[in-house]
């Protein structure tokens, strides 16, 4: 049983769709003995379904309410923190179902300048940190 949890931890990122013969047989041992896994399971992937195929930002808020729902039904803690995240900032969160961006190149480029920052042990003159960034990353 032990192995068998340790194990599982990989086929659970991924769809069902995609488990090999062993990972199915794996995960049905698995949901058996273990219930709240399963819906736990299922939970994360209905919110990973609603990214990948709704187009429509009203249905997308739709959708997202009743897995909300879901989500305050089920009783997991550690989902109900995910699902106030998302009412709390569903204005920016329901852009994404317009043309499907995210603001993960700002993130990259926040990561890039606070590693470059770290490197010089922090920043004395603003002005000059400022110029080695737009030669470097411009």
């Amino acid at each position: 049983m032990k192995q068998l949890i340790a194990r599982s931890r990989y086929f659970l990122y991924i769809n069902k769709s995609k488990w090999t013969e062993n990972q199915k047989e794996s995960a049905l041992v698995l949901f058996e003995r273990y219930p709240d896994i399963e819906k736990a399971y299922n939970l994360a992937q209905e919110l990973r379904y609603i990214f990948e195929k709704t187009t429509d930002k009203l249905l997308g808020f739709a959708k997202l309410a009743k897995w909300h729902e879901k989500v305050n039904q089920s009783g997991f803690k550690s989902f109900n923190t995910i699902s106030r995240s998302i009412i709390n900032q569903y204005q920016t969160i329901l852009n994404y179902f317009d043309n499907r961006s995210t603001n993960a190149s700002a993130e990259s480029f926040n990561a890039k300048i606070k590693a470059f920052r770290s490197q010089f042990r922090g920043v004395r003159n603003i002005e000059f940190f400022l110029f080695r960034l737009t030669n470097i990353y411009a």
